[in-house]
């Protein structure tokens, strides 16, 4: 079930989740073992370290740029864009400027 998020309305997902100063902001959408919906918002110089998820990972820039890194290399992404971040694949993610994220897990069944 989805949760944190208005039903039956009209929203700019962007405005869901807020900066905060020197913060990494997350609002869980969906959590189960199949997938995962997550915002963040990511105050500037903020960052995930180096990690590896089970399930392949998507994530759509709302707003800002980031530098994603995946298995070493690494790619700016700017709002509208997407990159997906491989099962088993080691990536991390940095905040070249403030940017939110809207990150899709999808698990193996």
């Amino acid at each position: 079930m989805l949760k944190n998020i208005d039903f039956e309305s009209v929203i700019p997902l962007e405005k869901t989740v807020a900066y905060q100063k020197g913060q990494i902001v997350s609002k869980t959408i969906a959590q189960n073992d199949a997938v995962s919906l997550t915002l963040f918002a990511f105050d500037k110089g903020e960052e995930i370290s180096t990690h590896s998820s089970s399930g392949d990972a998507m994530v759509y820039i709302l707003d800002g740029k980031a530098q994603i890194t995946i298995d070493g290399k690494k790619y700016d992404v700017q709002k509208g864009e997407t990159i997906v971040m491989p099962a088993g694949k080691p990536h991390a993610l940095f905040a070249t400027e403030q940017f939110k994220m809207f990150l899709i897990v999808v698990f193996p069944s």
